[in-house]
């Protein structure tokens, strides 16, 4: 399927400080657009504790071969780590009890993760431990996040990230720290609630071009204290009307023969629907 998304990308930064300021620009975000979310958070190790998690996993997943999926039976032997990632529910009760790697990080990586925690919660950022968060691919290491939403069904990450400080040996660069995260825009489209644009303002037009320098007039001193929209030209009552409407203004003022005469202007609420004809002077 085709999809849209953006991110970003800090590299040459080997700081746990980092992986929160990722988090909390992600956080922000979503606020500022109105996306409520929970987060969720891991932590995949290094090269010192990840293999040995791994082979304890594998051993794991082998007594139970039987009551797991075709998925996690061809995983098991190519990726063993996504097993845990796997959406059958069969397969992901008898995961509960499968050994979890925030359980077998060595002394730098507890410690990154326990720093990453106790930042968020000085910045009031809210998380919960998700032990079978995972990535697919073995140069991602450390801090996983995804941001999920309840609101979109199962597909529910909006957005999620991490470190992955092994990419760029993956493509026979010079090893460099790097973290980053993405975000899903079509699944941002179906979060966002647009606030709802209330009518507002004047427009003010003449039905008769000895009226048009009036409503001028009128529009000039109706601005220092409201939004006034001003037509030159006279048209007819049903015109301004609609003219009025696609500015979505919040009053349609109009001045024709009769109230050129009498001094008056005829006005009509577009929202409340109500219409009178008032002096020029109490307008």
């Amino acid at each position: 399927r085709q999809f849209h998304q953006f991110g970003v990308e800090s590299f040459g930064v080997d700081s746990v400080y980092e992986d929160a300021a990722m988090i909390m620009m992600v956080s922000d975000i979503l606020k500022e657009l109105g996306i409520g979310y929970r987060l969720q958070l891991n932590s995949l190790g290094c090269n010192d504790c990840m293999p040995p998690y791994r082979e304890e996993l594998v051993a794991f997943v082998r007594k139970c071969e039987d009551g797991i999926c075709e998925d996690c039976v061809r995983r098991v032997d190519t990726n063993p780590i996504r097993v845990l990632d796997c959406k059958n529910g069969s397969c992901q009760e008898l995961y509960i009890s499968a050994p979890k790697l925030i359980n077998s990080l060595c002394s730098d990586c507890g410690n990154d993760f326990n720093t990453l925690k106790k930042i968020l919660e000085d910045n009031a950022i809210e998380y919960e431990i998700n032990t079978n968060l995972v990535r697919g691919l073995d140069y991602y290491s450390k801090t996983a996040f995804e941001f999920v939403s309840d609101n979109i069904g199962s597909q529910s990450a909006i957005a999620g990230g991490g470190r992955y400080d092994r990419l760029v040996e993956f493509l026979d660069g010079r090893p460099t720290p790097a973290v980053g995260f993405a975000m899903g825009i079509e699944r941002l489209m179906e979060l966002i609630v647009m606030p709802q644009t209330r009518r507002d303002g004047y427009y003010i037009g003449a039905m008769d071009d000895k009226a048009v320098d009036l409503v001028v007039k009128i529009a000039h001193m109706k601005r220092k204290t409201d939004r006034a929209v001003v037509d030159y030209k006279a048209k007819n009552l049903k015109n301004h009307l609609k003219a009025a409407d696609k500015i979505n203004a919040r009053f349609c003022c109009v001045i024709g023969e009769d109230e050129l005469t009498n001094g008056t202007i005829w006005v009509k609420d577009l929202e409340g629907k109500r219409e009178e004809i008032i002096k020029i002077g109490e307008f």
